[in-house]
């Protein structure tokens, strides 16, 4: 009998790797007894790739031109993707990330349609300077919704407290300013940079077929692209070019976010991630004594957490969430850090973190969203959800206070606090 481990590893690695001539991987997890399908076609294209040579040609790209081709994959000259998804009772999306863009669908019928549509409207791009002018109006509305978000707004307040040269520190979206920028020449180039097979997946998964997967791919006809794309990642310095910031918005309690710059991870990168969410959930996750402390005071709301953020040159781990009282909840997170560092993690709660973690691993292969998603990701990563279950099984505490030797550094932290309008400190 299998352990329970084994048994996730398995039940995780329980889908097809197709790797076709022209440099695409395919990705099919059947899962009969499933009703539903989802699907990621997604490009290893995201906010952070500005800068990138392609035929001997170097380009600098505006910030937002990821999420902009985004919007923009959905039309080409039959018509726009969502009008053909209504008509077979799809739900339809798409997202950006600072590295990836994936266009989805979720739907329980019509599937070789579907799968049509998807491939169809990502494979062809279609740009004219009048579609990019109007594209260019509704994102810049998108831009200002983006603005007025507390969470958004601190968050990447916080990236730019932390890098000096790293792509992270601009919006994913980009602003008004940069997006006037864009042009049809330049979406063309990116798509001829990154819409290419070879840096593309497609990931299925629910009541689906290999066979059905790849004959829809096969009527896509698409073909490689030739030439090489080189990206050009800035180096980033150790100094954070800001320590404190602080502004006013229409909030009802303040805001607090302590963010700390870190080593971008190298070696063993699948181990580095797994470590670093962990060190987040064992410093203020929901069963830490800091959490109950600050929630049973009435110093947090529910949502004050912690979580990291890992990709190429870049590393970092940020906590906060909303307070009552940011600088006493600033200085007790740092002293939660300090003795955690000094005394190493508490054995029981690295169990029951390890638990947790693994339990929302497992948790993720029995739904079709999860397994398509997670797969797609994980092959961006050079790895497989087995792979990610497997690393966290092995997890020791003592690997976790290996690394905390030489991270959550104060001089290399930066604090960010959003005040309530009306409420400057003096």
């Amino acid at each position: 009998m299998l352990s329970a481990p084994l048994m996730c590893v398995r039940a995780a690695a329980a889908h097809d790797t197709i790797n076709l001539e022209n440099g695409l991987t395919v990705l099919v997890h059947e899962m009969p007894g499933f009703t539903g399908v989802h699907a990621v076609y997604a490009t290893k294209f995201g906010s952070v790739d500005r800068e990138f040579e392609a035929n001997g040609k170097r380009y600098l790209m505006p910030a937002g031109m990821a999420h902009f081709l985004e919007h923009k994959m959905f039309e080409n000259e039959d018509g726009d993707a969502f009008e053909l998804y209504a008509k077979t009772g799809a739900n339809a999306n798409a997202y950006t990330s600072f590295e990836k863009t994936c266009y989805i669908f979720t739907a329980t019928g019509h599937t070789d349609e579907n799968l049509d549509i998807l491939l169809s409207f990502v494979s062809h791009p279609y740009f004219t300077d009048e579609t990019v002018k109007k594209e260019q109006g509704i994102i810049g509305q998108e831009i200002s919704m983006y603005d007025d978000s507390p969470e958004w707004r601190l968050i990447f307040t916080t990236y730019q407290c932390l890098y000096n040269k790293s792509w992270i520190k601009d919006d994913i979206a980009g602003t008004a300013e940069t997006i006037a920028e864009i042009t049809p020449e330049l979406l063309y180039a990116c798509t001829d940079a990154f819409y290419r097979p070879e840096n593309m997946v497609l990931s299925v998964a629910g009541n689906v077929t290999r066979k059905q997967v790849l004959e829809a791919y096969a009527r896509a006809d698409i073909k490689p692209k030739r030439g090489k794309v080189t990206r050009i990642i800035p180096e980033e310095t150790d100094e954070i070019p800001c320590a404190y910031k602080e502004f006013t918005m229409s909030v009802a309690k303040p805001l607090l976010s302590v963010g700390f710059k870190e080593k971008p991870l190298e070696n063993d990168v699948l181990k580095g991630e797994i470590v670093c969410d962990m060190i987040t959930e064992l410093i203020c996750g929901g069963m830490t004594p800091l959490y109950r402390k600050l929630y049973d005071e009435g110093l947090v709301s529910p949502g004050f957490s912690g979580e990291f953020l890992s990709l190429s040159g870049a590393n970092c781990m940020v906590f906060g969430g909303e307070t009552s009282e940011p600088e006493k909840v600033r200085d007790l997170l740092l002293a939660e850090i300090a003795r955690v560092k000094k005394d190493g993690v508490d054995k029981q709660l690295f169990a029951l973190c390890k638990n947790m973690m693994y339990g929302e691993l497992v948790s993720d292969l029995e739904n079709i969203d999860d397994v398509a998603s997670g797969m797609a990701s994980a092959h961006f990563k050079n790895r497989s959800q087995a792979d990610e279950i497997a690393a966290l099984a092995m997890l020791e505490a003592e690997d976790v206070n290996a690394a905390l030797a030489s991270m959550l550094c104060e001089e290399r932290s930066a604090t960010v606090i959003i005040r309530p309008a009306g409420q400057e400190q003096e």
